[in-house]
């Protein structure tokens, strides 16, 4: 069993936002989003409570402008959350994976927490607009979490309509993938590499 405590809390202000984000690898699933974009608290609020994260969120940005800034700025810190919290990954499982299907929709995400960023996203759909939310963006939020956390990160939309529910699919499928793979695993006591480092 692990018994360091793997949270943190980040803090990043720039002239387009100001961000506060409490997490916790090994929580319960308890929330508390406020980004001044509804739909994506929605989001974020489906990722903590199905990859049991503690997440508390503060954010204020350039919504004047776009939600580009804020979105963007939510995946780089959150993804900095990650990787401070997770410390050297030690016992750690590395690789998680999960297909989830939502109404008409299914998605599929594989990740492996590597400390080598990558993302491939595939992700076509006919409507890109959920109310005023582009769902163009989540690529960008997605690309954001896998740099900072280090995430060899794989989305793929394998098929869906609504891009209420494709979207939400995805992220509840990051959150699965992610919390299985952070999980200690019982049998590693060391890292999950033979190169000695991730």
């Amino acid at each position: 069993m692990n018994e360091r405590i793997r949270k943190t809390t980040i803090e990043r202000k720039t002239r387009e936002t100001e961000i506060r984000l409490d997490f916790a690898i090994d929580g319960s699933g308890s929330y508390d989003v406020e980004t001044g974009v509804p739909f994506f608290d929605h989001l974020l609020e489906s990722f903590a409570k199905h990859g049991l994260f503690d997440l508390q969120l503060r954010a204020q940005g350039d919504l004047d402008v776009d939600l580009h800034h804020t979105i963007e700025d939510v995946g780089i810190v959150l993804g900095q959350a990650i990787r401070e919290a997770l410390g050297d990954a030690r016992g750690i499982r590395r690789y998680g994976s999960q297909v989830l299907p939502m109404a008409e929709s299914k998605a599929e995400v594989a990740l492996d927490v590597s400390n080598r960023a990558y993302l491939v996203y595939n992700v076509t759909l006919a409507n890109d607009r959920v109310g005023g939310f582009d769902v163009s963006l989540v690529e960008d939020f997605a690309y954001a979490l896998a740099q900072n956390a280090g995430l060899d990160l794989h989305v793929n939309l394998q098929y869906g309509k609504s891009p209420h529910h494709a979207v939400e699919a995805i992220f509840k499928g990051l959150a699965r993938a992610l919390r299985q793979a952070l999980e200690i695993d019982p049998r590693q006591s060391g890292l999950p590499t033979v190169k000695g480092a991730l």
